[in-house]
């Protein structure tokens, strides 16, 4: 069974950073790429950025050169800096096949505001 829980969200003034954990568990996560989801309200859901089996990694444009993703085993981070208020959202840790779209194992999400 695979279970993916993160943390770290909350509230941050513009230019601030957060840095987002999702701890992973079941053996299956090794074989699949883990990233971040987000959603704004009245927004599509969006691949911010995953990292590939081994050390690739994909960033969506709006968050290149400020966020930056990691992984350690079966947990992966997202360093977010210079953050900006389009950046507020629900930020959902995901496991699967990212780049092709499918992401079969979601985590309950975590709420990230960027607002003074």
């Amino acid at each position: 069974q695979v279970q993916l829980v993160e943390s770290g969200g909350g509230l941050v003034q513009p230019g601030g950073s957060l840095r987002l954990s999702c701890a992973g568990s079941g053996s299956i996560l090794s074989a699949y790429s883990m990233g971040w989801y987000r959603q704004a309200p009245e927004k599509e859901r969006e691949l911010v950025a995953a990292i590939i089996r081994g050390s690739s990694t994909k960033y969506a444009d709006s968050v290149k050169g400020r966020f930056t993703i990691s992984r350690d085993k079966n947990t992966v981070y997202l360093q977010m800096d210079h953050l900006k208020p389009e950046d507020t959202a629900v930020y959902y840790c995901a496991a699967g096949r990212l780049l092709t779209g499918w992401a079969g194992y979601w985590g309950q999400g975590t709420q990230v505001t960027v607002s003074s």
